[in-house]
């Protein structure tokens, strides 16, 4: 299992005028199902008078959770032209929302794809992609005479502490690389007296 991933930074749009249709492409960040979903609803409420907000999206390092719709437009001509630019740049995290106001030409089959298809191109060219690592989250607990044994595990740019809590019981709570996360637990585990909340 890969624990990296490319993904976008931030927000980016596009626009495009395809025999007087307008396609307004924006692209996303996203880190879950539940986000994406909002941001449809936001649009497909911000964009009322648009004839299709149409939508692909993408989640997980694996790149196995994904969902597209062509929100009226007709079969596989909107959402997977999407999704198929989301795939071929190797993406995830990432959401793509194309909102098409019609020109009163009609574009065919070839056309609504090849437009959909651009627009999500051009968003997400207009985007800055980086690589990440999936990462997981350790509390533990450990007594204060462990404190310098615990520092110095926990002493590692990988690692970002979240929360800390040093008093008679202490507590951390880490972020760090999915694939680096065993290999802490096993270092930490060697300490006296530290302990992992079920």
């Amino acid at each position: 299992m890969t624990d990296k991933y490319r993904t976008i930074t931030s927000p980016a749009e596009a626009s495009l005028t395809e025999k007087r249709s307008h396609f307004l492409a924006f692209a996303f960040p996203i880190a879950s199902a539940g986000e994406a979903k909002a941001l449809v609803k936001e649009f497909t409420k911000k964009y009322y008078d648009a004839r299709h907000v149409c939508w692909a999206y993408m989640l997980g390092a694996d790149r196995r959770e994904f969902l597209s719709t062509d929100n009226g437009e007709p079969s596989g001509t909107a959402g997977k032209p999407i999704l198929g630019q989301i795939n071929s740049l190797e993406l995830t995290n990432v959401i793509v929302l194309v909102v098409r106001y019609f020109g009163g030409i009609k574009l065919g089959t070839p056309g609504l794809i090849a437009a959909y298809k651009e627009s999500a191109r051009l968003a997400l060219d207009a985007a800055e992609i980086v690589e990440r690592h999936e990462t997981r989250r350790i509390t533990f607990t450990f007594p204060y005479l462990s404190m310098n044994d615990v520092m110095k595990a926990v002493k590692d740019p990988e690692i970002t502490v979240l929360e800390r809590n040093f008093d008679n019981a202490c507590s951390l709570t880490l972020e760090i690389r999915a694939d680096l996360a065993e290999s802490l637990q096993d270092k930490l585990s060697d300490i006296p007296g530290v302990s992992f909340p079920d």
